[in-house]
């Protein structure tokens, strides 16, 4: 009976097994075909003069030309100026929006984190359009004719090279942080009333419940958002492509934007996709000493 008993248990198992495996074949199939595939061929092409026609070989060509490439290393600078400066300003302000919401009612919690979400949801070619209105160099221009309330003279706001940087940082600062906003609040709903009331008793101030109870509590949370900010300002290349196009005298060229011409307005695929794969070694390298140094003490 045991012997038997012990056969019928393993032909289930196996049977779970081959339903598992169905189950998760859908997915297995999607990211074999537009992840895994593409990432081999990227690789694959990088070490290629790629030409539909017939590639050729040609080694570590596309690498070394890059590496020595003056645009290259003005692509990765512009876009870690983006990335310090964006990041840790919208990981500010969805954090201090959230705490304000807090405080409200359940429905006036809701309503505030739609309107918040609501420009995530829409088209990123009209929000441009309106921020190109906002940046028009015309003195109709809403930017110029809000600083010429203070005697500042109009600027080329996307045309020159000493502001087109801080336009598109601009805009990032005062575009949508919905979905930070909307983590940020659940994560706060999640921390237990016990420490307020412990902190209370004790005669804790405000400032001091926010850095002892609600800032530690939300560490996890914080390096999620900062990782995934991170890796997203590296990979910029909507503002950039609709709002300047990488000028005026490559200002605001980022690395997305860089791989994209390379690509489709230069044809060198090869040489892009060896870009891509830079940008993604950089990128993963940056996450690694983010989740070293800051995720020690973070459990999730």
């Amino acid at each position: 009976m045991a012997q038997m008993a012990s056969m019928i248990r393993r032909r289930l198992n196996r049977g779970d097994g081959a339903w598992a495996y169905a189950f998760i074949a859908v997915a297995l199939t999607v990211f074999a075909v537009f992840t895994a595939y593409p990432v081999a061929s990227a690789f694959i092409i990088s070490f290629q003069q790629y030409s539909p026609m017939g590639s050729t070989f040609i080694g570590f060509d596309n690498y070394s030309d890059i590496l020595s490439s003056d645009l290259f290393w003005k692509a990765i600078r512009n876009t870690v100026v983006y990335t310090v400066l964006t990041v840790p300003v919208a990981l500010v302000l969805s954090f201090a929006v959230a705490i304000m919401i807090m405080p409200l009612k359940k429905w006036m919690q809701t309503t505030f984190k739609a309107i918040y979400y609501l420009p995530a949801v829409a088209s990123g070619v009209a929000l441009s359009v309106v921020w190109l209105w906002i940046f028009d160099p015309l003195p109709n221009g809403i930017l110029n004719q809000l600083i010429g309330w203070f005697g500042i003279s109009n600027q080329n706001w996307l045309g020159s090279s000493s502001t087109s940087m801080f336009s598109l940082v601009l805009m990032s600062w005062l575009s949508s942080h919905g979905t930070s906003i909307i983590i940020y609040v659940a994560a706060l709903l999640g921390i237990d009333d016990s420490y307020y009331e412990a902190a209370e008793i004790d005669g804790a101030t405000f400032l001091q419940k926010m850095w002892h109870i609600v800032i530690p509590c939300l560490k996890p949370t914080t390096l999620f958002l900062l990782v995934t900010g991170v890796i997203g300002s590296f990979q910029v290349f909507q503002n950039a492509y609709l709002m300047t196009g990488g000028g005026p005298n490559h200002s605001t060229t980022m690395v997305g934007l860089l791989i994209f011409d390379t690509a489709f307005k230069y044809f060198e695929f090869g040489k892009a996709a060896a870009q891509s794969l830079i940008l993604a070694f950089i990128i993963a390298l940056i996450s690694f000493f983010q989740f070293k140094f800051m995720g020690k003490d973070v459990e999730y």
